[in-house]
């Protein structure tokens, strides 16, 4: 999954002459937390935040300080040919909620936590109808030995993700199209020698 596709392709940019009490206004109507600085040309120079407006909580403290002064010079940026994967790490490492996409240094886009989730959800299959089965993999057969078993039994995989805390024996969660011979699969799934865990709808 390519960034480019689940970014926000016309972000709201504030000019990095404007006040604070504008970013402030402009987060408010469009219901952002998070607004590139751009320069005379459109090019992005900084990066303001909902929570960098936090420092500064009283309405006269905002009325003549310009964004140039607070904003963030070198943000954490992203390009839109990565992937949501790599967004997501940086988001969660560097504790931030949104990033920039540039091209070349050019803004193209943004992409935030929520744009993430939505690419998550989508891939998952987490809003259609569907059967999970929470797999203990037999070492003997594997990941593979599951899906083969799946198929045969008319089961379509939607998706696949695997317990990540340590332990010996992990759990591989299995997502599947709404199936009515769900119990086929568990019973074919246990007799090779996999335990399913639980099934949810």
């Amino acid at each position: 999954m390519k960034i480019k596709n689940w970014m926000q392709s016309e972000p709201v940019t504030i000019d990095r002459q404007a006040l604070l009490q504008d970013a402030a206004a402009l987060m408010k109507e469009y219901g952002i937390r998070h607004l590139p600085v751009v320069d005379e040309e459109e090019n992005m120079v900084g990066f303001i935040t909902e929570s960098d407006l936090r420092h500064f909580s009283f309405p006269s403290m905002v009325e003549d300080i310009p964004i140039h002064q607070v904003m963030v010079l070198n943000p954490i940026t992203t390009n839109p040919n990565a992937s949501i994967e790599t967004a997501a790490r940086l988001i969660h490492d560097y504790k931030i909620g949104g990033l920039p996409v540039l091209d070349k240094k050019k803004l193209v886009g943004i992409i935030t936590l929520s744009d993430i989730l939505d690419a998550f959800i989508e891939v998952m299959g987490l809003l259609k109808q569907s059967t999970r089965l929470d797999v203990i993999v037999n070492k003997k057969g594997g990941v593979e030995d599951v899906t083969r078993i799946i198929k045969e039994n008319k089961g379509e995989i939607v998706s696949v993700a695997q317990e990540s805390q340590s332990s010996r024996r992990k759990v591989h969660y299995f997502r599947l199209d709404k199936c009515e011979n769900v119990d086929l699969i568990v019973e074919a799934l246990e007799k090779k020698g996999h335990k399913v865990v639980s099934v949810m709808d």
